[in-house]
C-alpha cells in the first residue's frame, strides 16, 4: 500500500496502484473503511483525551483536496477540522516558522487535517532560495522536536506524501486550463512549478531522510489514481485509530469511586 520513506529515491517508487488491487474492490473497501472511521471518530471525540493529526503533502496537482473529500465524507464534521496552509501573512512571518502551525494543532478528541503543512517551510522555501541548506537542517531538528511534543501530548501524527508522476501532474495542470470545472484551481506559476519537479523531488527526499523517525514515519502513497490514493490513506488512518482504541467514557454513576 504505502512505501517506507527510508527508500529515498522517489524515481524508483511507484505512482500507481499495485496490480493486486482493482478499482471496484478498492471502492468497496473504502466504503467499509469510512464506516469504521465514523465509529472510531465518534469514540475519539467522546473520549476527549487524545487526538489525530493527518499531514498531507505532495506536488501541485497531487490531489489533496479530492482526497480529503473521499476519505472524510460522512464523518461528523464536529470532530474533524481541515486547515490549508497558504503563503504566510505578515503577522505569521513576524514569528518563528512553527508559530502559525502550533495554533492549528488538534485539540483533544479531534481529527485535524493539514492540507500542506509545516513542511512547506523546508520545501518551497528551499526551491525558491529563501532558506539555505544549513537553515533547512536547523528546521528539520525543530520539526522533529515539534512532532515529538505533539505525540507526548497524546496526538497521533500521520504523515502522507502523495506521490504523483511528472506525466500525471502535467496532465492535471493542463486540465486546469482546458476544463471549465477545474479552471478555478489555476494559479499563475503552475507551469513553472511543473518544470521544477526535479528540484522539489530533491528537497522532499531530504525531508524523508531527516524527518522520518520510527515513531512518526512518512507514508508514500501512489497518487496517479485517485481511487487508490483515497483507499490507501483511509486504511492507514483506520489502522492507526484501531491501535489507539478510543473508548466511550463511563457514565458518571458507573465510575469507580
Amino acid at each position: 500500500m504505502s512505501h517506507d520513506a527510508s527508500e529515498f529515491d522517489l524515481t524508483k517508487l511507484p505512482t500507481r496502484a499495485p496490480h493486486s488491487i482493482n478499482k471496484e474492490k478498492a471502492a468497496r473497501e473504502l466504503e467499509r473503511l469510512r464506516q469504521e472511521l465514523i465509529e472510531l471518530q465518534d469514540r475519539l471525540y467522546a473520549e476527549n483525551r487524545r487526538s489525530v493529526l493527518v499531514v498531507l503533502q505532495g506536488m501541485d496537482a497531487s490531489g489533496k483536496d479530492g482526497l480529503i473529500r473521499r476519505v472524510f465524507s460522512g464523518i461528523n464534521p464536529q470532530g474533524v477540522r481541515v486547515h490549508a496552509f497558504k503563503e504566510p501573512t505578515d503577522e505569521e512571518i513576524a514569528h518563528d516558522f512553527l508559530w502559525r502551525v502550533h495554533l492549528q494543532t488538534p485539540r483533544r478528541g479531534m481529527i485535524q487535517v493539514f492540507n500542506r503543512s509545516h513542511y512547506e517551510d523546508v520545501l518551497i522555501t528551499r526551491v525558491a532560495g529563501i532558506i539555505n541548506t544549513e537553515e533547512a537542517k536547523r528546521r528539520f531538528t525543530a520539526i522533529n522536536a515539534f512532532e515529538k511534543l505533539l505525540q507526548q501530548a497524546g496526538t497521533t501524527v500521520l504523515k502522507f506524501y502523495l506521490h504523483v508522476s511528472e506525466e500525471e501532474q502535467r496532465q492535471r495542470l493542463e486540465e486546469r486550463v482546458t476544463d471549465a470545472s477545474k479552471q478555478w484551481k489555476y494559479e499563475a506559476g503552475d507551469e513553472q512549478k511543473a518544470l521544477q519537479w526535479p528540484q522539489y523531488r530533491t528537497v522532499y527526499e531530504d525531508v524523508f531522510q531527516h524527518c522520518n523517525p520510527a515513531s512518526c514515519p512518512w507514508h508514500i502513497i501512489p497518487a496517479d489514481q485517485n481511487w487508490y490514493k483515497a483507499y490507501a490513506v483511509a486504511q492507514t488512518l483506520r489502522d492507526a485509530m484501531v491501535k489507539m482504541d478510543p473508548q466511550y467514557p463511563q457514565h458518571k454513576a458507573d465510575r469507580p469511586k
